[in-house]
């Protein structure tokens, strides 16, 4: 068998995401072998040349820039991955496509749905792949929960109801980082985690209609990173609620907050049908729970817990024996894999994969949300 082909990464942004990312790419030929191509981490970007230096050194990469055209122009590189905060998704992205990258791009796409149509329209004109890094796609629980929904076991979808909720901010002298800006982060747990349960909505249930949306800021101004004596406006939400309408006629909540007091990572959704349910607890990623109101005819009731670590689920495989979990850094590995195995095979992105014009939709349904709320009305979904 010959050796897998190198293919040249550049990662730009060193810190939450580019540590998850950069763990895909290094773990990935390990478990996924014989791997699709082997990446080379060739480069990575940073503002800030002393923590970049450092990140290039722990995560394995050859060297590191702090201008990010260097990155992105460099001859060696064939994928751009952009863990960038929000507002430096657009320029970078849009130079790398244009320059022949296949770009793995942070969720969410953009601040909002004018920058994210440039993206997508971007990507439409280029010969690249272009994904969201929605990784909660590739948990071969939430696969499984999509798998159960399109096969029609539970019929007729009635309810999608998801939240997410976190309270790393309720300190209130939790000091005004990006993500708590608009101009840099476009919204906050909206697109910061809402983006994430609006993409699994899409994923296993279907297109949204409609929703009608409520924001909220609990914490208005916040001491400045650089300055704790002086303090700076909060310029996004801190907390959302939405009622949603889907096409298939089910109907939906969701919810969002960084003020859950106790709730760390908790991204939960339940989808009802007529003639059973799901539920899905990332916080217990390997496990669904499943209830049917009868099997081969015969009624059975109650709620079943599937762990969801056989050879027979999506990337299982490629792990540990049966009943062997697996843990959240793995989603990135299948993430990087089906992406790189997309452009190393010239395969198509979706469905499992979320394209850009996925991320452009996320945004669309972001905006309509953000209106409903200032309005007070219900908003169409149009994209």
């Amino acid at each position: 068998m010959s050796a897998a082909r190198k293919i040249g990464v550049a990662l730009l942004g060193y810190a939450f995401m580019g540590k998850a990312h950069s763990h895909g790419f290094k773990s990935m030929p390990h478990f996924f072998y014989p791997p699709p191509a082997i990446p080379d981490l060739v480069v990575i970007y940073g503002r800030t040349e002393e923590k970049v230096k450092e990140a290039a050194i722990n995560y394995g990469f050859r060297r590191y820039v702090t201008d990010w055209r260097k990155a992105v122009g460099d001859p060696e590189i064939e994928v751009v991955d952009n863990c960038l905060p929000n507002n430096m998704h657009v320029e970078p992205t849009v130079e790398a496509i244009e320059k022949g990258k296949h770009v793995l791009c942070e969720k969410p796409l953009a601040r909002n749905a004018e920058e994210a149509r440039i993206l997508r329209d971007a990507a439409k004109r280029a010969r690249v792949k272009t994904m969201v890094a929605f990784n909660y796609r590739f948990v071969p629980a939430v696969q499984l929960a999509r798998n159960i929904v399109k096969s029609g076991l539970l019929g007729r979808i009635y309810h999608f109801r998801a939240r997410y909720l976190q309270d790393w901010i309720v300190d209130p002298n939790f000091p005004l980082v990006w993500r708590l800006k608009k101009e840099e982060a476009g919204s906050g747990p909206l697109g910061d985690l809402g983006s994430h349960i609006i993409d699994l909505g899409r994923f296993i249930v279907g297109e949204f209609k409609s929703v009608m949306g409520m924001v909220k800021t609990f914490i208005e101004e916040r001491p400045l990173p650089e300055d704790p004596s002086r303090k700076g406006r909060v310029t996004v939400d801190d907390a959302f609620e939405a009622v949603i309408e889907l096409d298939n006629g089910a109907i939906g909540t969701l919810e969002a907050s960084r003020f859950a007091t106790g709730r760390k990572n908790y991204n939960n959704f339940e989808i009802n049908g007529e003639k059973g349910s799901i539920e899905f607890n990332l916080e217990r990623l390997n496990e669904l729970k499943l209830y049917l109101k009868e099997w081969e005819g015969k009624a059975i009731g109650g709620w079943n817990t599937i762990l969801v670590t056989e050879k027979t689920q999506p990337y299982i495989e490629r792990y540990w024996p049966s009943g062997h979990i697996i843990g959240w850094e793995h989603t990135f590995i299948n993430e990087i894999y089906h992406f790189i195995k997309a452009v190393v095979k010239d395969e198509d992105i979706a469905p499992l994969g979320a394209t850009f014009e996925d991320g452009y939709r996320n945004n669309v349904i972001m905006d309509a949300i953000l209106k409903s709320a200032e309005t007070g009305r219900k908003i169409e979904v149009s994209f």
